[in-house]
């Protein structure tokens, strides 16, 4: 298995929050101190604080994604680890976030690191569990869940144009989606989503049942990776 992937932007996103989060300590320093030394100042001292907590969401977003290892594509990666060579997958380089060109079809892997329970109940996934942890990174650093049947519909959409631009529409192939859950305590109830969801160390397992039908011939898969390396 290949894993291809855009270093300068891992690098310099990574520097971005480690920044960042500084910043935001030296900001919400200041404004902790004109709170209590200089009380006439307090407007100023609300604007540091707010100006702080912004930033500090900005370093834990990019901290998350970019700083802190293992990052989301060492986990899909470690997930994907033993696959044969015809696998590649392609991360911040495409025009989604993580791309896999495989025998096994095209795969949008979509990213989330929600921790507690996830389940997918009427149409929506939820978000429950996890005790006092859960309930901090709901409020600070964890982003929602969102809807990912529209993520997927979006990246999947991009991708395709892309690939329109460069091959025969006739020649591309389906591209599905896939959800990937990196916390390490999350649990997984999928149930009846539309989208298959599971955790990087599933991921080996079932791209290999799908490999088995062999969907993609070899030089449609040349051609595809062509264009990203």
């Amino acid at each position: 298995m290949k894993s291809i992937k855009n270093e300068k932007l891992i690098k310099r996103n990574g520097n971005i929050g480690q920044y960042a989060s500084i910043i935001a300590l030296v900001v919400l320093a200041a404004g902790m101190y004109i709170t209590f030394a200089k009380p006439q100042l307090f407007g100023y001292a609300l604007g540091a604080l707010m100006a702080g907590f912004i930033l500090s969401q900005v370093g834990m977003y990019f901290g998350n994604r970019w700083g802190r290892s293992p990052r989301p594509d060492e986990k899909i990666d470690a997930g994907l680890k033993g696959l044969p060579g015809d696998f590649a997958i392609y991360h911040y380089i495409t025009p989604t976030a993580h791309f896999l060109v495989s025998p096994a079809g095209l795969w949008v892997l979509l990213h989330y690191h929600q921790h507690g329970k996830m389940a997918f109940i009427k149409n929506r996934w939820r978000n429950s569990g996890g005790g006092f942890l859960q309930g901090y990174m709901k409020i600070f650093g964890q982003e929602g869940i969102g809807r990912p049947d529209l993520d997927a519909e979006s990246e999947i959409y991009s991708v395709r144009k892309f690939l329109v631009k460069h091959m025969d529409e006739n020649e591309i192939p389906e591209i599905n989606s896939l959800i990937v859950f990196t916390a390490e305590d999350v649990e997984i109830e999928a149930n009846d989503s539309p989208i298959p969801a599971m955790k990087p160390k599933q991921l080996k397992e079932y791209l290999r049942q799908k490999a088995k039908d062999k969907k993609i011939g070899q030089v449609t898969l040349d051609k595809i990776k062509a264009l990203f390396e």
